[in-house]
């Protein structure tokens, strides 16, 4: 009987742990987008927690899309994310089933180094970067951007595929080159279909890393009509007055695409994961 009851009190104690966790998690949203409907004479009164409904507007939303060109900085955001996250994932798929599938040597040594290149810090690179763009006149192009971008995204990108790839049995592989498949059509019809969940993790990092970069992008990009969301975003905040309102309002607009991206393949992510499951 005591046993049953430190059980529940155990179980009854990591609920309340993770209950715990989502809401110092979530509530930076909710803060946003209490904030993003809060009318700006409520705002400079008092901002509640549980707002009043006749303080909720979405006057923000439209004097942030009327007065200012977010439009077109989610336009250039989607470019720039959407081309940098194809071509890092291209790249580092097959880096990584190269590593996983080819082993040598320097196998190990490559992984760790390619680690140690994500924990550089972009401001350490941000300099040596801009002189070379200057030298290249990539100034103010979106190719200094997205080269940036693929720089930071691929390293860790190709440890998270080589770990999927690690976990498929290459008996699937030569079961297929068996049956007549050459290493390519095996790995296209085998391998990239069961690395599924894998790849669309991987391209949800790296959406996310491309979406919500500044430095490079405050950097490399001068001309406002070529700004990102991020940039934008940090325009509006004045050196003498904010409008907390339209700053938020932007910013849950700028969530909303991630969002979508981690909705459209979260079944991607989540299927196949047992289907990868053989018995030898």
């Amino acid at each position: 009987m005591n046993t049953y009851h430190h059980r529940r009190i155990r179980r009854a104690g990591t609920y309340l742990l993770i209950l715990l966790a989502v809401v110092v998690l979530a509530f930076p949203l909710y803060w946003m987008t209490v904030t993003a409907f809060t009318s700006r004479s409520a705002l400079l009164d008092n901002v509640r927690v549980l707002p009043e409904p006749e303080n909720m507007t979405v006057d923000n939303f439209k004097k942030i899309i009327e007065s200012h060109p977010i439009l077109t900085w989610f336009g250039n955001s989607v470019f720039v994310t959407a081309f940098s996250t194809v071509s890092a994932l291209i790249v580092s798929t097959m880096a990584a089933y190269s590593m996983s599938r080819y082993k040598y040597r320097s196998t190990n040594f490559l992984g760790f180094f390619l680690l140690v290149v994500r924990m550089l810090p972009e401001t350490l690179l941000v300099v040596p970067l801009y002189m070379m763009f200057t030298n290249m006149k990539l100034i103010n192009n979106y190719a200094s951007l997205i080269i940036s971008n693929i720089t930071f995204i691929i390293p860790f990108s190709t440890w998270m595929m080589k770990g999927y790839f690690d976990s498929i049995p290459t008996t699937l592989e030569e079961a297929a080159r068996i049956d007549g498949c050459s290493r390519l059509g095996a790995v296209r019809k085998v391998i990239l279909p069961l690395a599924a969940p894998g790849i669309a993790a991987t391209a949800t990092y790296s959406a996310i890393l491309g979406w919500s970069e500044f430095l490079f992008a405050r950097t490399f990009i001068t001309q406002p009509q070529k700004w990102t969301v991020t940039v934008g975003i940090a325009s509006l905040m004045g050196e003498y007055t904010i409008i907390w309102g339209e700053v938020m309002a932007a910013a849950a607009l700028s969530v909303l695409p991630i969002a979508l991206v981690f909705i459209f393949l979260e079944k991607y992510m989540v299927a196949g994961v047992t289907a990868g499951a053989v018995k030898g």
